[in-house]
């Protein structure tokens, strides 16, 4: 004998299915040809699904609109409608949405699809980080919030700076984000749990660090000599590349892309749109710099101020996708290493080495030397880019020679006071007997070592 909720079941529109044993039940329902809702009943127990299920299908049947909104009130409590969509069909639906991001680097652009098509892999794997199994997750509405957590878990075991690892989540949550009418509730990396601390990272001292201005000098000089020791591609455009980054502050990529349209040598001024965040800054010509844009001039033969260097960091393969610029990068630090200094560390916790010395180092360098003379911090922000973080690194730092200055304040325990080594001095100048021009050199040192003391 068949039982009222078999019977129940057997008349609906659509189809009952739990996606876990003993888990929630899910209605799908062809609400058109070709056109499947699938709604989240909220419940374990099959007879109150069965009859969740029937009420749906009194919404969908209903003759007139006004039918169908009693319905729906009666059947208040039930998640929003959801289309199936599978994973792999949601990087489409976002790289078309309105809401997208639009960072303005094209490797950013790759990074946001290099990261979401990672979390697919290891959603649809059905593995967790600790090698236990669970059901692989096929459409965007199953991605739940303990996915993301296990995925969260997963990128801190590959051992990812914290920073990368949060970049890395904040993509996914801008994802989702224009994904939501394929899922129900909140947007599954919303939780805050899902990024790490920087403090995680508080024992790892080793930071980008400036050059010195004889560090600097030393690499114009390998990359100047006449009779080289060391091997290297285009020695004389990376040359230019580096005086470039020293006298303007400004990123790798914008330095080798730099253009002669925006160099105006009669009034000495560069101007730049910097490709990372866009924003436009003007920068005077330095004498230096001018003399290596002079040099610059005599092979010029397109609109890059450094022709072949500019070739090699916009080369594509048949993707579409940039395969040169890491060998750029690389070709850059080579005279870093000629000097005697190690571009990159090991660091516990890491799997790749931490940068030390790199032509960012240069940006660096230039906020430094900034601060060092006394330049306005708006004034560098001018020229670095609004957003720089570089300039409170600086310009929030003491010079070691005011620290040792204060220490030294500090330290006086001298109980002698000004009147009385004024005196000792006016005493060792005029003594009885003696006029000021018959001082002597011995007398004189003293002096100093008075007024020294004071």
């Amino acid at each position: 004998m068949v039982s009222t909720g078999n019977r129940r079941r057997i008349a609906l529109q659509g189809n009952l299915r739990q996606k876990r044993k003993n888990g929630q039940f899910y209605y799908r329902l062809y609400v058109s040809k070709g056109v499947r809702k699938e709604f989240a009943l909220k419940t374990s127990d099959p007879d109150e699904a069965v009859n969740k299920a029937f009420d749906l299908d009194s919404l969908w049947l209903a003759p007139t609109a006004e039918v169908a909104y009693a319905q729906m009130k009666a059947i208040r409590g039930l998640s929003k409608i959801a289309r199936m969509i599978t994973l792999e069909d949601g990087w489409d639906i976002y790289r078309t949405h309105p809401d997208r991001a639009t960072p303005h680097s094209h490797n950013e652009q790759r990074e946001y699809h290099t990261t979401y098509w990672d979390f697919v892999r290891v959603a649809s794997e059905g593995k967790t980080v600790d090698g236990t199994r669970r059901i692989p997750v096929i459409y965007i509405s199953d991605v739940t919030p303990q996915l993301c957590e296990e995925y969260a878990a997963y990128l801190k075991s590959t051992g990812i700076a914290v920073d990368t690892h949060n970049r890395k989540i904040k993509r996914l949550r801008k994802i989702f984000e224009c994904l939501r009418e394929y899922y129900e509730g909140k947007n599954p990396f919303r939780s805050k749990s899902l990024k790490r601390n920087p403090r995680e990272e508080i024992g790892m001292v080793v930071h980008r660090q400036a050059f010195t201005k004889e560090q600097e000098d030393q690499i114009l000089a390998v990359l100047s000599d006449s009779k080289p020791r060391h091997q290297i591609r285009n020695r004389d455009e990376i040359r230019i590349i580096y005086t470039i980054g020293m006298f303007t502050g400004q990123r790798l990529k914008d330095c080798v892309l730099l253009q002669w349209q925006n160099v105006d040598m009669k009034n000495r001024r560069v101007w730049v749109k910097q490709f990372k965040t866009g924003q436009e800054v003007t920068i005077p010509i330095a004498d230096k710099l001018y003399e290596a844009l002079l040099e610059a001039e005599k092979w010029r033969c397109d609109q890059y101020v450094t022709p072949k260097m500019a070739a090699d960091y916009n080369r594509l393969n048949q993707n579409g996708k940039n395969i040169e610029n890491c060998q750029v990068d690389r070709a850059m630090l080579r005279p870093i290493r000629w000097i005697g200094l190690e571009p990159s560390v090991k660091v516990p916790g890491r799997k790749k080495k931490m940068t030390v010395y790199g032509f960012h180092s240069l940006r660096h360098s230039f906020a430094s030397f900034c601060a060092e003379a006394g330049v306005p911090k708006a004034v560098l922000l001018s020229i670095l880019g609004t957003n720089s973080e570089i300039a409170d690194k600086y310009y929030t730092h003491v010079s070691e020679e005011s620290q040792r200055k204060a220490v030294e304040v500090i330290g006086d325990r001298s109980t002698t006071s000004s009147q009385e080594k004024i005196d000792r001095v006016l005493n060792l100048l005029m003594p009885e007997g003696k006029e000021p021009d018959q001082t002597d050199n011995s007398t004189l040192q003293q002096v100093l070592k008075i007024l020294k003391d004071a």
